[in-house]
């Protein structure tokens, strides 16, 4: 099954998708938009294109697993992007994925403005290599 991922951000969002085998995730570029309702329209719009049978938005869960204000609101996103989809729309927890993404970026020295164009995409890449690996082994 084709799956798309989503690190939902303020300003901007990364995502990623994987193969129909499930075995390469790959990322798939950043929605730079600061506008709520726009976002999710953008993400709805990429899901499309990307033939997305299912989607994970990640879910920022407190390290003490309690919800915070930001996992509340990819909560709401998620919501609200499954209205203007016709594919699933699951929370999947993300906790630690940014600071993943930039030990990664780290590891390849990618520094500056490209670094900020792309850590959203890894991270978005990291939540669905964790879920993935999460369906492999619950199946």
């Amino acid at each position: 099954m084709k799956i798309m991922a989503v690190d939902f951000g303020d300003s901007r969002t990364g995502l990623a998708v994987c193969d129909k085998s499930e075995f390469l995730a790959s990322p798939a570029g950043v929605i730079e938009e600061k506008d709520f309702e726009k976002c999710i329209e953008k993400v709805a719009a990429a899901a499309k294109e990307n033939a997305a049978e299912e989607i994970v938005v990640g879910y920022p869960k407190n390290m003490n697993n309690t919800i915070g204000e930001r996992a509340q609101k990819c909560a709401l996103f998620a919501e609200k992007l499954a209205e203007l989809v016709d594919v699933p729309v699951k929370l999947w927890d993300e906790r630690s994925t940014t600071v993943s993404a930039h030990y990664y970026l780290n590891q390849t020295n990618t520094r500056g403005k490209k670094r900020k164009a792309v850590v959203d995409a890894v991270a978005a890449t990291i939540i669905l290599e964790s879920y993935l690996g999460f369906r492999k082994n619950t199946n």
